[in-house]
């Protein structure tokens, strides 16, 4: 597969790929121009599907971005629709060009903190600001780019063998596969919860009821906002069970510092779970919570990972000190550290 070829979204809606490129960025990247001419098989299809067939050894995704880019032109103009007709004897020019989508799998060398590693598995500690995979508006300088920087056989490996994920402003544990056997037992394990991962936070208001409370509110795409998460009924939207266990572990006038355990792996399920119980994350906007206690991130740290490993067996358990910046929240708010 071409690095050009490796493209993140399918989506013919997706944001041109060249903005945030400077003049001499984009003309530096390797352009290649070819001429096609539309066939009488080819008359009133639509402009990708054409170019999919002429140009075979490239993803419709890609060339939808060439399109969207201003990349291709049809009877000497420049057309910017995917869903455009063509008709027959009509000249295309398209110019084959790196996007930045297709440069997002490329090593980029950073500081990562390496817990524990071995020819098997990583553990990292992320910390908060680090993106865990390459995405609309972060397509480099991310932990996959990372991975393929640190380790050269981690280009042979889906998503360089990064298994689970955390936000980009949740700090904390991960483990990385380094081979595709390894890769495929930790995604069992994840998936018949064999791997044990637990969370600290920092929510709003201070917690009532039971120190102990299982948050179960199935998750799926909010119906009303397809940019974050919510708690659903199944019977009526897409989604899927959720499960946390939340313990309070000290309370204070403004919010409650709390230990999270996940028994799921959904997209912001702790946040969405704090959410419900009216606790929302400090510094957690899209899920109701504010900058507060000196904290501008939401206030989310994965302390805990443990599992069984794959290949040897050994039983391994990783704990991540509190970041300087949670610690400091705690302290404004008269909390103490604890529960790790």
């Amino acid at each position: 597969m071409k690095q050009s070829d490796l493209i993140i979204s399918a989506d013919p809606q997706v944001e041109d790929p060249f903005v945030g490129m400077d003049d001499g960025a984009e003309a530096a990247l390797e352009v290649e121009q070819r001429r096609l001419s539309i066939a009488p098989g080819q008359h009133g299809e639509r402009l990708d599907r054409v170019l999919v067939e002429l140009v075979a050894e490239f993803s419709r995704s890609y060339l939808q971005q060439l399109i969207l880019a201003g990349a291709v032109q049809l009877k000497g103009a420049v057309v910017t629709k995917p869903s455009a007709r063509v008709h027959v004897g009509e000249l295309l020019v398209i110019e084959l060009r790196p996007t930045l989508q297709s440069q997002a799998f490329k090593p980029q060398p950073m500081a990562l903190e390496v817990v524990f590693e071995d020819e098997h598995l990583l553990v990292i500690n992320k910390p908060a600001g680090l993106v865990v995979h390459p995405a609309p508006g972060n397509w480099s300088g991310t932990l996959l780019n990372g991975l393929l920087a640190r380790d050269p056989q981690a280009q042979y490996l889906p998503r360089a063998g990064i298994v689970h994920r955390l936000d980009k402003d949740t700090s904390g544990l991960m483990v990385v596969a380094r081979t595709r056997s390894v890769m495929d037992a930790l995604v069992r394990l994840i998936a018949a919860r064999d791997v044990s991962r637990q969370y600290l936070a920092l929510g709003h208001g201070p917690w009532l009821g039971a120190r102990s409370q299982r948050a179960q509110w199935p998750i799926g795409r909010d119906p009303r906002n397809r940019l974050r998460m919510a708690a659903v009924d199944l019977a009526q939207h897409a989604g899927k069970a959720a499960c946390t266990d939340i313990e309070l572990l000290e309370n204070a006038a403004l919010g409650c510092w709390v230990r999270c355990t996940l028994h799921s792996g959904r997209t912001h399920q702790i946040r969405v779970h704090m959410m419900m119980l009216g606790h929302p994350l400090v510094g957690d906007a899209l899920y109701g919570g504010a900058a507060a206690a000196g904290l501008q991130r939401q206030a989310l740290h994965a302390f805990r990972l443990a599992f069984v490993h794959p290949v040897t067996g050994e039983a391994l358990e990783f704990r991540s000190s509190l970041p300087e910046d949670m610690r400091q929240a705690l302290t404004n708010w008269g909390l103490g550290y604890n529960g790790a």
